[in-house]
């Protein structure tokens, strides 16, 4: 059962690309990216390693600047300086404003390791957002408790678990109130037993009708919780519709392809 399948189309835009295009010299990546989530909205980027789908990811929140194509977050188009092989960014204020309203959830959690979890959180919203530090104390310590973690508020990463590390890390981004997550593959770090309580956080958060973006490799996670399937092969988008349509099989031969090979792996 999916968690939020309301039509999204009446919706603001949170993020659009058109032509979105990245290359690492001679090796073009993303290959004409055009792409639409709106606010609300729960899409899911599959596809196979090297497809592209942890670099769109990065093109999204700008820690990888597109070679080519425009990116707009919610209406308002990324200026970036085209130079003879990539771009640049043209306003540096513009960026640092827009990457506070887009938070990013790694594969390696990237916590501050000399900071406790509830210092890692308090961090950018007291320093770079120049909130009252009593104010985020209290927001951080709320979404702790949201999280599972509030008796680990003053533990630091390596006395946590990967489960608990990922946890905080989700924390993290919540405290700077963004408006749009991205999760790269936010369990792939984890042993199998920790996976679940990960995913369990999300879910919640699917349920509050937040924007999401999320590369991942849990299927089913994927096909319960997502508005959209967003499936990319090899640079490209290959097939995109609701989770229904696409894991019934028939509407691309590649994402078929791709679901057999993941369930014959995950069988052994």
């Amino acid at each position: 059962m999916s968690v939020a399948v309301n039509e999204s189309s009446a919706r603001a835009t949170a993020i659009a690309t058109q032509g979105l295009r990245k290359s690492y010299g001679e090796i073009e990546v993303l290959k004409g990216i055009d792409f639409t989530a709106r606010e609300g909205e729960v899409v899911s980027i599959l596809g196979a390693s090297g497809s592209g789908k942890s670099t769109f990811l990065r093109c999204l929140n700008l820690l990888e600047l597109p070679s080519a194509g425009s990116l707009d977050v919610f209406g308002e188009r990324v200026r970036l300086k085209q130079g003879a092989s990539d771009a640049h960014i043209a306003d540096r204020k513009q960026v640092d404003r827009l990457r506070t309203q887009v938070a990013m959830v790694f594969q390696n959690f990237c916590l501050w390791s000399h900071m406790t979890v509830l210092e890692n959180l308090m961090e950018a919203p007291v320093h770079v957002q120049g909130r009252k530090k009593a104010e985020v104390r209290d927001e951080a310590l709320s979404i702790l408790e949201r999280v599972g973690l509030t008796h680990r508020a003053d533990a630091y990463p390596a006395q946590l678990s990967g489960g608990q590390q990922q946890r905080a890390a989700i924390a993290r981004a919540l405290v700077m109130k963004p408006r749009v997550l991205l999760f790269d593959e936010p369990t792939s770090a984890l042993d199998p037993e920790l996976v679940g309580e990960v995913l369990k956080v999300m879910r919640d958060l699917a349920t509050e009708g937040r924007t999401m973006l999320i590369v991942t490799h849990e299927m089913a996670f994927a096909r319960d919780v997502s508005n959209r399937i967003l499936f990319l092969d090899q640079g490209r988008i290959e097939a995109q519709g609701q989770p229904q349509q696409l894991f019934a099989g028939g509407v691309s031969e590649r994402f078929d392809q791709f679901v057999r090979r993941f369930n014959e792996s995950a069988a052994h």
